[in-house]
C-alpha cells in the first residue's frame, strides 16, 4: 500500500498563524521545505532545510522526487490545487503519495472582500499567462477575479477593458490579503493610474458603453472583428459548424486550412481550456490568424506551416478535426485515423470540386449531409433585397 510522503501546504500572508495546528506541526517537523522566496519568509521560524523553486520551472518534479523518505513540505499560496503548481506535482506523481492542505484561495478572500457570490463570478489566471486570455470573458455585467502576474498587469487589463468599450467598468486591486500590509486600490479602466504591489488580485465589475464590443463566447462572432482576405468561413456557417464540432473543455481541434483562424479561435473562446493547432500554408493567412486570435481572448492558438495530410504526423490526437480547406480522400484518411474515439470530424465544401469528393466520402462512410444556405438583405437601388452567399456543403461525422 502506497503511504503519503509529501505534504504540499498552502499558506497565506498570515504565515504560521493562519494554519490549523495539524497542518503546522507537518511544517515545524520538516526535514525540507521547497517553495518560493515569499513562502519561506513566511515560514521563517521553522528550522529546516530550505530549497528554492527549481530553475528551469519544469526541473520542479525531479527535485520532489529526489526528496521520497524525507519529512517533505512544499509550500504554496493559498489552494494547492485551484491554479496553482499542487495540481501540476499531482499529475506526475501519484496522488496516494500526496498530502494536500488547503488554504484560503485568493479568489475566496477576494469575493470576501468584494461582496460577492463565487457561484456568479468567472474565476481567472494570467500569472505567467497571456493577459490577453482574458479577453473572452469581457461581458456586460459580469463579474471576474483574475490572479494576475504583477504590478503591470492591471494596468494591462485596463487597457483591453477600454479598448473594447468597457473603460468605465470599476477595477479593484487586493494586495496582501490577509496580511497586515494589505491593501486596495479602486478605479476605473479608463482612467487607472494606480501604482499597485507586485502581488495582486484583480476584481472587475464589467460596464458596457452603449457602443461597446459584444464578445459573447457562443460561436457566431461578427465578420468584420476577424482580418482577413475573405477566405473565410463567414458568422452564420461557422456557429453551424461549431455547433458540429462540440466545443468542450480542455478539448483539442485541429483545424486544417485555418485561414485567418475563424473558427479555430471561436473552438477556443467556447470552452474552458480548449486548444487548437491551425495548419495553413501560407504565411499571410497564419499572420493574420494569430492577430486575430490575440485580439479575441485565444493566443495560445498554436499555428503550423504546411499541407495535410504531410504535416500531420506527430500532432496530439484530436478531439475534433475541421477541414475548411485542402479536402481530399487522403486528408480524410489521415484525419480520421488520428482522430479520438468519439471525435468530430466537420468538413465544409464550397466548390464542385470538393463538393464531390465530401459527396463520395459521404457514400463511402455515412455520417450527416447537408446544405447550408444563407442570404443577406442588401440595398436594391431604392428597395431592399435579398443577396445570397455561396452555398455550403457541410459533411459531418462523430468517430464510435
Amino acid at each position: 500500500m502506497t503511504r503519503p510522503w509529501l505534504h504540499i501546504i498552502g499558506i497565506g500572508e498570515d504565515g504560521l498563524d493562519g494554519l490549523t495546528p495539524a497542518t503546522r506541526a507537518v511544517v515545524e517537523a520538516a526535514e525540507v521545505i521547497l517553495g518560493g522566496e515569499r513562502h519561506h519568509a513566511l515560514s521563517d521560524a521553522v528550522t529546516a532545510e530550505r530549497l528554492a523553486w527549481p530553475s528551469p520551472f519544469d526541473a520542479m518534479i525531479d527535485t520532489i522526487r529526489g526528496l521520497r523518505g524525507r519529512r517533505a513540505v512544499v509550500l504554496v499560496t493559498g489552494d494547492p490545487l485551484w491554479f496553482s503548481v499542487g495540481a501540476r506535482i499531482g499529475r506526475a506523481i501519484d496522488p496516494a503519495e500526496i498530502v494536500y492542505h488547503p488554504q484560503l484561495s485568493a479568489f475566496q478572500l477576494a469575493a470576501a472582500r468584494m461582496g460577492w457570490s463565487l457561484a456568479d463570478v468567472e474565476t481567472l489566471t494570467v500569472h505567467g499567462r497571456p493577459v490577453a486570455q482574458m479577453v473572452a470573458f469581457i461581458q456586460p455585467d459580469a463579474r471576474l477575479l483574475i490572479l494576475t502576474t504583477g504590478a503591470e498587469t492591471p494596468r494591462q487589463i485596463a487597457e483591453y477593458l477600454s479598448q473594447r468599450g468597457f473603460g468605465q467598468s470599476r477595477m479593484t486591486v487586493l494586495a496582501a490579503m490577509g496580511g497586515k500590509d494589505e491593501a486596495r486600490f479602486d478605479g476605473i479602466p479608463a482612467t487607472w493610474d494606480h501604482v499597485v504591489p507586485a502581488f495582486n488580485t484583480l476584481a472587475v465589475e464589467c460596464i458596457a458603453a452603449p457602443d461597446a464590443a459584444l464578445l459573447p463566447r457562443v460561436p457566431g462572432l461578427a465578420d468584420e472583428l476577424f482580418q482577413s482576405d475573405g477566405t473565410m468561413t463567414k458568422q452564420e456557417i461557422r456557429a453551424a459548424t461549431l455547433a458540429k464540432l462540440m466545443p468542450m473543455r480542455g478539448a483539442l481541434l485541429w483545424d486544417i486550412g485555418c485561414g485567418s483562424g475563424s473558427v479555430a479561435i471561436e473552438w477556443m473562446r467556447a470552452a474552458r481550456y480548449a486548444r487548437a493547432i491551425g495548419i495553413e500554408p501560407r504565411d499571410d493567412r497564419r499572420a493574420m490568424a494569430a492577430a486575430n486570435a490575440l485580439a479575441l481572448g485565444a493566443p495560445k492558438l498554436e499555428l503550423i506551416e504546411g499541407t495535410a495530410p504531410d504535416c500531420l504526423d506527430g500532432l496530439a490526437a484530436p478531439d475534433a478535426i475541421f477541414i475548411g480547406g485542402g479536402l481530399s480522400e487522403a486528408v480524410f484518411a489521415a484525419a480520421w485515423d488520428a482522430l479520438r474515439p468519439l471525435g468530430r470530424l466537420v468538413v465544409n465544401a464550397v466548390t464542385l470540386e470538393s463538393e464531390a469528393v465530401l459527396m463520395a466520402l459521404h457514400a463511402k462512410h455515412g455520417g450527416d449531409l447537408v446544405r447550408l444556405s444563407v442570404c443577406r438583405a442588401e440595398p436594391v437601388g431604392r428597395l431592399t433585397g435579398w443577396r445570397a452567399a455561396m452555398p455550403v456543403t457541410q459533411w459531418s461525422r462523430v468517430k464510435r
